[in-house]
C-alpha cells in the first residue's frame, strides 16, 4: 500500500473531488480526516470508511478551524490515545525519550525513577498527562508503590515499560555478592514483581508490557558481567511470560538496543578514558551509518509494541542496531 499508516487531512471531503481522494487514500492504507461543513454528508463518508476515518465540521471562514483541523487529527489517530504507561527509569535517557513519545502518542504516563528534581523537570514538560514516583527498585515494596500510584494518578494501567537499570562495570575478578545481588535485583527482579503488581491491571486492559533489553544479552562486554547475565534473565523471562499469558491477552515483548547515545553513555565512556566529544570520532566499524542512534529514535520503536497497531505479536526479541548483531563478523 503506497500510504500504508499515514495520516492526511483533507479538507472539503464529505463529497465530489475530496470524498474521491479520501476513499483512494484508505484503499491504499492510509487514514483520513474528513473535514467539511456538511456533517450528514461526511458522517456517510465515514461509515463507509470505517476506523481509517475521522470526521471534523469546521467552517474554513473561521481563523480557528485550521487549528481545530489540525488538533482533531492528532487526537484522532494517536498511536496511544488514551491508554496508562508505566515507564521505568524515566527521569532520563531512553525512559525520558519514551515518555515524550508515549505522551505525543495520546498516553498518560507514569514517571517513575530516583532522581526527584530530573523527573519533575519531565512531569513539568509533559503537563497533567504525567505524574511522578520517586522509589528505589532495589526495595521489595517498590513494585506495588509504582502501581498504586500509577492507579492513584490515572485509574487505569495499559501498558508497562521496564527500562530502568543500573550499569556497574565488573568482570570475574571483580564482582562481589552484593554487587551481584544489586544489580540483578534492580535489572531483572524488580522488573519481575512489577509486571506481578500490574498484571490484574493489564489483563483487565489486554494491556502490553515492554522490556528494554541490550545487545549484551548474548553475551556482553567482559567489564559487564552482572548487567549481562540480568538483561540475559530479561529476555529469558519475556519469553516465559509471553506463552504463559497470551491466553489471558497480556503481551510480552523485549527490545535489545545497540549502542544509544545517552547523557550516562557518554559520561560512562569518558570515565573509561574516551576523550571529551568522543562520539564523533567513532569509526563506521562501531556506528556504519556515521551518527550514533539516540534515545529518540528507540522511542519511536517502542510505540509499536505499546499500541494496538501489534496485537496479538508476544514473545518478541527485536535487536535494534546498526548492524546484524548475531553472526556478524566485521570487515577486516
Amino acid at each position: 500500500m503506497r500510504l500504508k499508516d499515514k495520516v492526511i487531512i483533507i479538507t472539503g471531503a464529505t463529497s465530489g473531488i475530496g470524498k474521491a481522494i479520501a476513499i483512494k487514500a484508505v484503499a491504499e492504507g492510509a487514514k483520513v480526516l474528513i473535514h467539511g461543513i456538511d456533517k450528514s454528508g461526511g458522517q456517510e463518508v465515514v461509515d463507509q470508511l470505517g476506523k481509517s476515518a475521522s470526521l471534523c465540521i469546521a467552517d474554513l471562514t473561521d481563523k480557528n478551524a485550521p487549528q481545530k483541523i489540525v488538533d482533531d487529527a492528532i487526537s484522532a489517530f494517536m498511536r496511544l490515545k488514551d491508554k496508562v504507561i508505566i515507564i521505568t527509569g524515566a527521569t532520563s535517557g531512553i525512559g525520558k525519550a519514551i515518555a515524550i513519545k508515549a505522551v505525543a502518542e495520546g498516553a498518560k504516563v507514569l514517571i517513575h525513577g530516583i532522581d526527584k528534581s530530573g523527573g519533575q523537570e519531565v512531569v513539568d514538560q509533559l503537563g497533567k498527562s504525567a505524574s511522578l514516583c520517586i522509589a528505589d527498585l532495589a526495595d521489595k515494596n517498590t513494585p506495588k508503590k509504582i502501581v498504586d500510584d500509577a492507579i492513584s494518578a490515572f485509574g487505569q494501567v495499559d501498558g508497562l515499560v521496564n527500562n530502568a537499570a543500573i550499569i556497574e562495570r565488573n568482570n570475574l575478578s571483580q564482582l562481589t555478592p552484593e554487587a551481584f545481588a544489586k544489580t540483578i535485583t534492580v535489572n531483572l527482579q524488580s522488573a519481575l514483581f512489577l509486571i506481578q503488581a500490574a498484571f490484574p491491571y493489564l489483563k483487565k486492559s489486554q494491556g502490553s508490557v515492554l522490556n528494554i533489553g541490550s545487545i549484551n544479552a548474548y553475551s556482553g562486554e567482559s567489564s559487564l558481567l552482572a548487567y549481562s547475565i540480568g538483561k540475559a534473565g530479561l529476555q529469558t523471562m519475556t519469553r516465559n511470560l509471553a506463552n504463559a499469558h497470551g491466553v489471558d491477552k497480556v503481551r510480552f515483548n523485549l527490545i535489545n538496543p545497540g549502542w544509544i547515545l545517552t547523557e550516562r553513555e557518554y559520561v560512562d565512556q569518558v570515565k573509561k578514558g574516551m576523550p571529551e566529544g568522543w562520539p564523533e570520532k567513532l569509526g563506521k566499524e562501531n556506528i556504519p551509518f556515521g551518527v550514533m542512534s539516540t534515545p529518540e529514535q528507540l522511542a519511536v520503536a517502542c510505540i509499536y509494541w505499546l499500541g494496538d497497531e501489534s496485537k496479538p505479536f508476544t514473545g518478541s526479541v527485536v535487536e535494534l542496531e546498526q548492524f546484524s548483531i548475531i553472526g556478524r563478523n566485521p570487515e577486516k
